[in-house]
């Protein structure tokens, strides 16, 4: 099974036709597709292990999901949308907005549902990769983009028994629309991004909901009153209003990224203790005050988490879990809560990366044992030992806004592309002394991040203690690095 296409259609008899695979067709796969067309690259597939594109928006779906990076800045430079709903996009208009810069970039065609990969192996000899899919089908490929991202491989809380619970479990990642939850009893396990969206939406129907919360978090209220018909069409009509909120929005984030500003930390936590003040009940309202230091976790955002526990059918419970039964759960108090469903929100397993994949490079080296003391690469973009492997939303790039920063990691893979096609390269691959001198200088910026230091259980940290998840700089720093191609930096082979 080979991908489709001619090859780079470039006019020269010195070029070579580079076929490439992009695994994954949410946000930077069609971002890469869309680029690789507008380059003349045509011979490459996008490899989709689900049934449409849109990557965890396509997948995530659960009740209130939303996107919590203001709408004006969560779109690509090239594809802006001017008619968002409302401030902050929703699951359904972000995945809309996904379909259509598929549709709209001809990229349809260079998409394979359902073609999950399970792993791939690199030839040296050949200079190909070989990519295994779920059908059971091969690929050859010699070039490689991995657009898995960090939210690819759920989580799932190791408690005794979960596998004996009766009922109906699902993770909230996949959220089982099937089930109708009216009247139930109703076990939500984990209370981060994901729940603190889709709590609120399901006690309006639930009979009752008991939310376990190991730790709590911080949520700021926001600014999100929905677009009035008028507005939209303004913005339709003449989007310049809404590229200087664009602007401004960039510009707040760089700004914010690292949490150093301590009166804008300041406000942050006054604004979710003006929130958590709207819970009646004292003693609910002491649990939900976090212990940690505002950013040491992912900051979440709601309008409408807190007055929900205002609901006398929604119980916080914060006693370990220490087992479920075929009907229940049970905690470290002993007591035993009757359930119908289990929704298990403990998100993802974020730093595996590429991982979640058996990966195998040179010299029979799969990246698990090259990462074994957490996932590490060059810009987040390459690592040693795997040419012509590239990976979009790679260590320690997650910050500020993830679209943007796919914009830039593409760019810099398309310089590398371009030497593949044109300069008689058969392959690259980053030197280890450069990898290790760029992410001890990453790592040590991280140090200085104070709240990312706090032992707060967030998905960061390797069990190494190694974050490798954060990019500590700006968006803009990170632009200016990835702007070009360090020759010095790569070994290479020729054809």
């Amino acid at each position: 099974m080979q991908p489709p296409g001619v090859g780079v259609d470039v006019g020269s008899s010195d070029e070579r036709d580079v076929r490439i695979a992009i695994i994954g067709a949410g946000p930077g796969g069609l971002c890469m597709g869309k680029r690789l067309l507008d380059e003349g690259f045509t011979d490459f597939v996008l490899l989709e292990k689900s049934d449409g594109v849109g990557g965890t928006w396509n997948l995530n779906r659960y009740p209130g999901c939303e996107c919590d990076i203001p709408s004006a800045l969560y779109s690509f430079s090239f594809e802006i949308k001017a008619d968002w709903s409302k401030p902050y996009g929703t699951q359904p208009e972000i995945l809309g907005y996904m379909r259509h810069v598929a549709d709209q970039h001809g990229l349809l065609p260079h998409v394979r549902l359902g073609n999950g990969v399970t792993g791939a192996r690199w030839d040296e000899a050949r200079a190909t990769w070989t990519l295994n899919l779920e059908s059971g089908d091969t690929l050859e490929a010699h070039a490689v983009v991995s657009a898995i991202g960090m939210f690819n491989a759920l989580s799932w809380p190791d408690i005794a028994g979960l596998d004996s619970f009766g009922g109906t479990m699902f993770h909230s990642g996949r959220w089982d629309w099937d089930h109708d939850l009216e009247g139930e009893r109703v076990a939500v396990i984990g209370s981060a991004a994901s729940a603190v969206q889709f709590v609120p939406e399901i006690v309006k129907t639930a009979g009752r909901v008991h939310l376990f919360q190991r730790s709590a978090n911080w949520v700021t209220p926001k600014v999100d009153a929905p677009y009035t018909q008028e507005q939209l069409a303004a913005f339709r009509a003449d989007p310049t209003p809404l590229l200087v909120m664009r602007a401004e929005i960039e510009d707040r984030v760089n700004n914010g990224m690292l949490f150093q500003n301590t009166e804008t930390l300041e406000q942050a936590v006054a604004a979710s203790l003006s929130q958590i003040a709207l819970v009646e009940d004292p003693a609910v309202r002491a649990k939900l005050v976090p212990t940690h230091p505002f950013g040491c976790k992912r900051p979440l955002m709601s309008n409408v988490y807190y007055p929900a526990f205002n609901e006398p059918h929604l119980e916080l419970v914060t006693d370990a879990i220490t087992a479920v039964t075929e009907t229940g759960v049970v905690t470290a108090d002993g007591t035993v809560r009757e359930v119908d469903t289990i929704i298990i929100a403990t998100g993802f397993a974020a730093t595996k990366y590429l991982s979640a994949i058996d990966i195998v490079g040179r010299d029979g080296r799969s990246i698990d044992e090259a990462w074994k003391d957490g996932a590490q690469a060059y810009l987040g973009v390459t690592t040693t030992g795997f040419p012509n492997l590239f990976m979009l939303y790679g260590p320690n790039t997650n910050n500020g806004s993830i679209l943007t920063m796919i914009e830039y990691q593409v760019e810099h893979i398309l310089g590398h592309l371009r030497r593949l096609a044109s300069d008689g390269i058969a392959w690259i691959d980053v030197r280890p002394e450069p990898m290790a001198r760029y992410n001890d200088e990453v790592q040590r910026a991280i140090a200085t991040v104070e709240v990312w230091q706090a032992d707060c259980h967030g998905y960061y940290r390797t069990p190494s203690g190694r974050i490798v998840t954060q990019w500590p700089f700006s968006m803009t720093e990170f632009q200016q690095r990835t702007s070009r191609i360090d020759p010095d930096a790569f070994e290479v082979g020729v054809c």
